[in-house]
């Protein structure tokens, strides 16, 4: 019998309760219908939407116990009260080229401090969620469970990926 097996069906899981989250988001999406489906802004819109149920899927799954969990919860709880104020003026092509500039200005700095360890644990706790105030020995341990998540999270929608597909080429093929 294969370990994993056993594993994939337990319902108290954090990948079955990522995959049961996540699919109930993703239906919360598709019935959402766009203004226009083939508008890059549209694309983007959707895109976000995906990544966003993807995150909250994943920290709920994980619950409380985890700083980072707790951490994309509040962030999600606070971004769905701040969707009224959602609509903003498009970038001005003046603004699109100085933070081009800036961007090029802050890469130059990072290629400089890549070498300075406590830049590289400040980097690490820009990356997980809620590392902001963690110690180094939290940072680490937080990190090794969010990889491990978004590991989990990646196999999971890969499965539902490889689904859709399959299910769309016998359509196709009938």
């Amino acid at each position: 019998m294969n370990p994993h097996s056993s594993y994939s069906l337990n319902s108290r899981s954090i990948k079955t309760k990522f995959t049961v989250r996540f699919i109930s988001a993703l239906k919360k999406i598709a019935n959402k219908r766009p203004t226009s489906c083939s508008s890059s802004e549209e694309i983007s819109r959707r895109f976000k939407r995906v990544k966003l149920a993807a995150d909250a899927s994943m920290a709920s799954a994980v619950g409380p116990r985890k700083a980072w969990s707790r951490a994309i919860l509040i962030k999600h709880h606070n971004r769905s009260h701040a969707r009224v104020h959602a609509l903003t003026a498009h970038r001005r092509e003046t603004d699109h080229d100085h933070a081009i500039t800036i961007r090029k200005r802050v890469m130059r700095k990072r290629k400089v401090q890549k070498l300075d360890p406590t830049f590289r644990t400040n980097e690490l706790r820009r990356l997980v969620p809620g590392g902001e105030a963690m110690d180094l020995y939290s940072l680490l341990d937080e990190t090794a469970h969010y990889i491990k998540c978004l590991t989990t999270q990646v196999k999971v929608m890969r499965s539902i990926a490889n689904y859709c597909a399959a299910g769309a080429s016998s359509i196709h093929t009938s």
